[in-house]
């Protein structure tokens, strides 16, 4: 393998190890993050990557980003990506798990499953307007100040700041998160994208799907494709080709490896598979990729 499945800043060996969220200055961990960032990796934790000033890239899945001052970054569970930033680059890095936006409180469910994450993680980056960032700026130097001592109740203080930087930064997407949250038909396709990120290893089938949802597979086609464009099958299949892609880009792994990976025991079948999904073979799609993780 070219990358480690999984890296982790959450350190074991930390007082603060049972915490399930961090934040750290990328000028002051820049070792640590350029450590962090050696290789193109995934991990189990959400990761907010905001550069407040200076450059570099940062590689998400398939696609490379330019940073720029006052541009932010949502790394979601899974998603495979590289920062490499300059000397001169300042922001900071926020870690946290999912169940530390679930701790009792519905108002972050609402924002967690209305689509916030998943619209901003497909987003290339924003940039913040200058009024909101030193407002956020405000925020994460009282996050900061607040992971550092040993006071009571400083996971909800925690939670509670990071939820107020979430909300401005919602504000970014304040026009399609509004369209978002004010139809079923989005609250319900969310919920499929979601059951696909976790199951399009094992579950193809829309029908598999909708029962999991409690609804017929022609309804949640349906909603699905009036509120994508695409039927649920193309998204099912885009997910396991886009897993496809990553192993591929980024291991020594061949045909057979990463066919066994996705659950394919008919090697032929995977790359017909691929052939039909991408319109180019198994072999030609690395060749390319060569391009991309050499450059």
């Amino acid at each position: 393998m070219k990358f480690p499945e999984y890296r982790s800043l959450l350190k074991p060996e930390s007082a603060d190890a049972a915490l399930p969220f961090m934040i750290h200055s990328i000028h002051k961990m820049r070792a640590e993050v350029a450590a962090h960032n050696m290789f193109p990796h995934k991990q189990r934790y959400v990761e907010i990557i905001w550069i407040i000033k200076g450059g570099g890239t940062l590689v998400m899945d398939l696609d490379k980003f330019t940073l720029q001052d006052n541009s932010i970054f949502c790394v979601t569970p899974g998603q495979l990506h590289q920062l490499k930033e300059n000397e001169q680059t300042e922001g900071y890095i926020i870690s946290f798990n999912e169940a530390f936006l679930h701790m009792g409180d519905q108002d972050f469910d609402l924002m967690y499953n209305s689509g916030l994450f998943q619209t901003f993680s497909r987003s290339a980056g924003i940039r913040l307007d200058d009024d909101i960032a030193e407002e956020m700026q405000e925020i994460t130097l009282k996050m900061l100040k607040e992971s550092n001592n040993t006071y009571l109740f400083k996971t909800e203080m925690l939670r509670r700041y990071l939820k107020i930087f979430l909300i401005y930064v919602a504000r970014q997407f304040q026009g399609p998160m509004q369209t978002l949250m004010q139809t079923r038909n989005l609250e319900l396709t969310e919920k499929f994208k979601s059951l696909v990120e976790t199951h399009f290893k094992t579950h193809r089938k829309v029908a598999d799907y909708a029962k999991l949802l409690a609804v017929t597979p022609n309804y949640l086609n349906e909603i699905i494709k009036k509120t994508t464009a695409y039927p649920a099958s193309h998204h099912i299949r885009q997910r396991i080709v886009l897993e496809a892609k990553r192993r591929i880009a980024y291991s020594d792994e061949c045909m057979k490896e990463v066919a066994w990976h996705l659950g394919f025991s008919d090697i032929a079948h995977f790359s017909k598979f691929f052939k039909n999904a991408t319109g180019t073979t198994f072999t030609e799609f690395k060749k390319e990729c060569l391009v991309l993780t050499t450059g």
